[in-house]
């Protein structure tokens, strides 16, 4: 009997506390063992934040243990490459596991449990075509059909299968079948495959096996082998679960065996979340590979400058729930803000630039910029002022809207931690655009200065010195998919072609020379990390400043 639990703050928790208050693992210390067990045919993406945090909370909270294991059962798919960035990934979000393990390895012991099945009357190699079986299993309302290959001996199944072990048939030319209930109301329980023929190499276990175990046989049995206690995962599973439990019972694993419990996975509008798609789009070259910063892998999230942290307290903000639901992608971008908001450092960039040149200023000197105001700190760095800067162009009318509180002629604005100006004047260009503009200065307005002055300016803008700016790419993202979606409509109908937009502007030298992956809010633009590809420096947008959640 345990004397004192951690306060449980969901049902996956409450569960675990009951379990743990009736004794079911005293004969293993009380210790609670989780794992988190992707298939290692592609890169973790937004979905898998979720599972995650679930499965490293519970070992957190236990003071229990974890298992970062591939289910590596389908050879054609798989590959290091993707075992690899699953590590990274994992390392990345600031997750440490206890042991890295691998369902390949537990080959042998599995064919051991099948040959059991057999033996013990539980398991049947069957003829039938993979479209013959499906034929013949049945629909919600009407049970399936037994295969005639049903009733083999033990003896007979036992041959066949280390026949089919041993290389002497093609692919499909048999499988071997749970052994059930054809008439069961769960489909999945109709003599489901858990042995097929596929004479394809493993990226690990080379060409030792040309038969390997079915995904819902396998998993249950990595499980029971590692001495799981929870097995946690997504609701997709739930009708899964009889099979689960029929699996570990019918190999004999003594009790406790490991509990599947099912809560809802994470889905956000307007985001593709399914690694045969996300693989499709790399292979047909949509995005630059799998770390692309428009795609929803953990990778690309990264490489767009996203803070694990964020991707935490948004899972925390979702909740473990049972029932499904679809959560906003502005709720993930708001995450995203508040956690850049106290860490990012503030600096100055213009994206669409237009000269304004200051007649009366002459010289240059070093303004005072303050590196974040959230902090608290005060801290300031120097920004270079020569009297010619680049503002951005939507910072300028011409003919302004009402209540228009930016730059215009015979207007006053501040640029940002340096002097208030009043435009006088501008040169057009034959397209009807403006070059330059020209604008006084009022000494006395300078930023942070003791002395007081009467003038006042209706706006602040952001902005570059003409002569220290550097030349600076821009991207900015949308979301792949494009709002709509209709009934039968393919993703590839709603990929937004324009996802990625590409243009060049000014920046301030100090972020042009600073670190990359270092992430920056652009005063009035967005928050952006600084990279280099190539000999071009890049401003990539993380997220905009705008917050259009409904807290």
């Amino acid at each position: 009997m345990i004397k004192s639990l951690p306060e449980a703050t969901n049902f996956i928790e409450q569960i675990i506390n009951e379990e743990l208050e009736a004794g079911k693992f005293e004969s293993r210390g009380n210790k609670i063992v989780v794992r988190f067990p992707p298939e290692p045919n592609g890169y973790l993406h937004i979905g898998h934040v979720k599972a995650l945090c679930i499965n490293f909370g519970v070992k957190e909270k236990y003071h229990g243990e974890l298992n970062l294991r591939m289910d590596d059962t389908n050879p054609a798919k798989e590959d290091y490459e993707y075992v690899n960035s699953i590590i990274d990934a994992v390392k990345w979000m600031g997750f440490e596991y206890d042991r890295l393990l691998f369902a390949s390895d537990y080959y042998d012991k599995l064919y051991e449990i099948a040959e059991k099945y057999i033996m013990e009357g539980n398991a049947y190699v069957c003829d039938l075509s993979a479209e013959e079986i499906t034929a013949t299993r049945g629909t919600l309302t009407e049970p399936g059909i037994n295969s005639p290959y049903r009733d083999r001996t033990p003896e007979e199944n036992l041959k066949l299968f280390r026949e089919m072990k041993a290389g002497k048939y093609p692919d499909g030319a048999k499988v071997l079948r749970a052994k059930i209930d054809m008439a069961s109301p769960n489909i999945n329980m109709r003599d489901p495959v858990i042995y097929r023929i596929a004479h394809v190499p493993h990226y690990r276990q080379g060409d030792k096996w040309c038969i390997y175990p079915m995904y819902d046989y396998a998993h249950p049995l990595s499980d029971a082998i590692e001495g799981i206690t929870h097995s946690l995962c997504s609701l997709e599973f739930e009708n899964h679960r009889p099979l689960y439990d029929w699996v570990i019972e019918k190999a004999g694993f003594p009790a406790p065996v490991p509990r599947q419990i099912e809560f809802a996975r994470l889905n956000i509008k307007n985001m593709l979340m399914s690694k045969r798609y996300l693989k499709k789009l790399v292979d047909e070259g949509f995005v630059r590979g799998w770390d692309d910063p428009r795609m929803p892998t953990l990778m690309g999230l990264k490489n767009r400058g996203v803070p694990p942290e964020a991707l935490k307290k948004f899972c925390a903000d979702v909740g473990v729930a049972k029932n499904y639901s679809v959560v906003e992608l502005a709720q993930l971008d708001e995450c995203i803000r508040d956690e850049l908001n106290s860490t990012a450092e503030r600096a100055m960039a213009v994206l669409d630039p237009v000269k304004l040149t200051i007649t009366n200023y002459e010289g240059e000197e070093e303004l005072d910029f303050e590196i974040n105001p959230t902090d608290g700190s005060g801290a300031t760095r120097k920004v270079p002022f020569s009297g010619a800067v680049y503002i951005d162009r939507e910072d300028f009318a011409l003919n302004p809207p009402p209540k228009y509180k930016r730059l215009t002629v015979g207007s006053n604005v501040r640029l940002k931690a340096a002097y208030i100006v009043r435009c006088d004047d501008v040169k057009v260009g034959d397209d009807g655009r403006v070059e330059e503009i020209f604008c006084t200065y009022f000494p006395e307005t300078r930023s942070g200065s003791a002395v007081k002055s009467d003038i006042k300016a209706k706006g602040v803008i952001h902005w570059v010195d003409a002569k220290y700016g550097r030349d600076v790419q821009f991207r900015q993202y949308r979301p792949l998919l494009k709002d709509e979606q209709y009934p039968d409509q393919d993703y590839a109908e709603r990929l937004d072609k324009d996802s990625e937009k590409i243009f060049y502007g000014k920046c301030e030298p100090y972020v042009a020379e600073g670190p990359d992956d270092k992430p920056y809010q652009l005063m009035r633009t967005g928050y952006y990390k600084k990279c280099t590809d190539g000999d071009t420096t890049v401003l990539s947008e993380i997220v905009t400043l705008k917050d259009n959640f409904n807290k």
